[in-house]
């Protein structure tokens, strides 16, 4: 075997394969060779986070990682005959790359201490005093993300498939060329569907004309109050009433899903456009960037796969 055939991909807790073969490496690393409690290991986390999972050239797990729902990175473990092979950076690297893919500015991790010059290459910085974390020493640490470094300019060709996101009129203007651009195939988290989001003529056109738009054509939305939508008489829901085979609305359930804050609208064309706090008017966005556009719709697949018709519009057939 090639020690050094590996790669790095999702993985989805919510699958049985994947979340065995997640905690399988977690039982061995941490609970076996470190002696940490179960008690400890296990928390409510693991549902709503971002996992990585690393596979040897036959596909045998080999090594893991988590990002939570609160941009905190943690849970990095390699199985000891794949260690010092350059598979934890691969996988931190692939979750620091999720994170600025979600608009985040930090990320957060808890190393022990003999990991903390691994992470110090890998651009973290120390902040505090050290602390037992299970009967381990860990020191806290943080990588700021935040804009490109002076001098750093994206390529042309990107640059020109940004869109502005500054304002609300700036939003309103991506999220329609966004719908405009869209061909059959639309997915949507918006926690709460307000008045100024997915309501005007224009952008309502365009829903009906992606939604009508022939076989394959699926308009997906996630809300977590759906009854406000509907009380509030809001047009989309009204569209979704119209076409209930094509405009499908779900609801999570689980704590996690329902405290994430953000929102975002993705493309068949690989376009997004991304609120960090759904409730305030600033973003970023992209008619095509697939790169960035994936863990997006990772996040949405795994949260819808585990969410519910919405109850209260089940008497509208939805």
């Amino acid at each position: 075997m090639n020690i050094h055939d590996f790669h790095v991909e999702h993985a989805d807790w919510a699958r049985d394969s994947e979340r065995e073969a997640l905690r399988g490496i977690r039982m061995e690393v941490f609970m076996q060779e470190q002696g940490v409690p179960a008690s400890l290991e296990w928390d409510e986390l693991d549902s709503g986070s971002l996992h990585q999972l690393a596979r040897d050239g036959t596909g045998e797990p080999i090594g893991c990682a988590r990002l939570t729902p609160h941009g905190k990175i943690g849970r990095v473990a390699v199985r000891q005959p794949w260690r010092q092979r350059g598979v934890g950076a691969a996988m931190l690297r692939a979750l620091i790359a999720r994170a600025r893919a979600l608009g985040r500015r930090e990320i957060m991790l808890d190393a022990q201490l003999s990991a903390v010059a691994f992470y110090q290459r890998e651009g973290f910085e120390a902040l505090g005093d050290v602390f037992e974390d299970a009967g381990i020493r860990h020191q806290a640490m943080r990588l700021l993300l935040g804009d490109p470094t002076p001098g750093e300019t994206a390529p042309a060709a990107h640059r020109e498939e940004l869109l502005p996101c500054g304002s609300r009129s700036e939003l309103a203007a991506s999220r329609l060329q966004l719908l405009t651009e869209a061909a059959q195939r639309l997915s949507i988290y918006q926690p709460l569907l307000t008045d100024d989001a997915y309501a005007s003529p224009s952008e309502l056109a365009e829903l009906r004309r992606i939604a009508t738009s022939g076989r394959g054509a699926q308009i997906r939305l996630l809300l977590h109050d759906p009854a406000a939508a509907l009380r509030n008489s809001h047009r989309l829901i009204a569209l979704a009433q119209r076409l209930p085979s094509l405009v499908l609305v779900r609801t999570p359930i689980e704590e996690l899903d329902l405290a994430y804050g953000s929102s975002y609208l993705l493309t068949d064309r690989g376009g997004h456009l991304f609120q960090p706090d759904a409730t305030r008017a600033s973003g970023r966005a992209a008619r095509t960037d697939r790169a960035a556009q994936a863990p997006l719709m990772q996040h949405f697949n795994e949260v819808w796969e585990r969410s519910l018709r919405a109850s209260a519009l089940q008497p509208l057939d939805l």
